[in-house]
Order: C-alpha cells, then sequence, then structure tokens
C-alpha cells in the first residue's frame, strides 16, 4: 500500500518510519539535529506551497527522506488507516 503525501508524492507505507507536527517538532533539539543534517545531506524534499504542515520521515535502502508536506498529520493518519492509497 502506497501513501499519498500531496503533490504527486507516494510513498510505500512499510517505508514510513514518523510523521512530525512541525508545529511542534521543531521544539526538540533531537529533532532540530535530524532536520539539520537531512538538510546538509540534501534528503529533504518539499511539498508545500506556503508552509509545512507536517514531516514525513521514510527510510529504505538508500536511506532517510524527510517530506515536508502541506497536509495535517491527522489527514496523513487517516489516509493510512483508511487505506487511501495510490
Amino acid at each position: 500500500m502506497y501513501l499519498h503525501l500531496g503533490q504527486d508524492y507516494i510513498v510505500p507505507l512499510q517505508q514510513v518510519v514518523c510523521v512530525f507536527d512541525m508545529d511542534t517538532a521543531t521544539v526538540s533539539k533531537r529533532t532540530q539535529r535530524l532536520l539539520t543534517r537531512l538538510q546538509e545531506e540534501g534528503r529533504i524534499i518539499e511539498l508545500y506551497e506556503d508552509l509545512p504542515r507536517a514531516a514525513v520521515l521514510c527510510e529504505d535502502t538508500l536511506g532517510e527522506t524527510l517530506y515536508l508536506t502541506q497536509l495535517s498529520p491527522q489527514a496523513l493518519q487517516r489516509r493510512a488507516e483508511k487505506g487511501y492509497a495510490v
């Protein structure tokens, strides 16, 4: 099954490690270090026009990728739970 992240991006659901709420995630120093590292490695994909509402961390054989999306964490959760797959 796949999870649609917005702007024609889909990821296999089994690759999703976690979903961060961008309103609260950047408060943690640990999350800030993760974001900084992924930014430096060029592993962040921006899928938003105004401000990102959620960050989806995925991992596959090539490593970690962080998708910043304008969808809310709740919308992503509903899509994953209801099998809103593409």
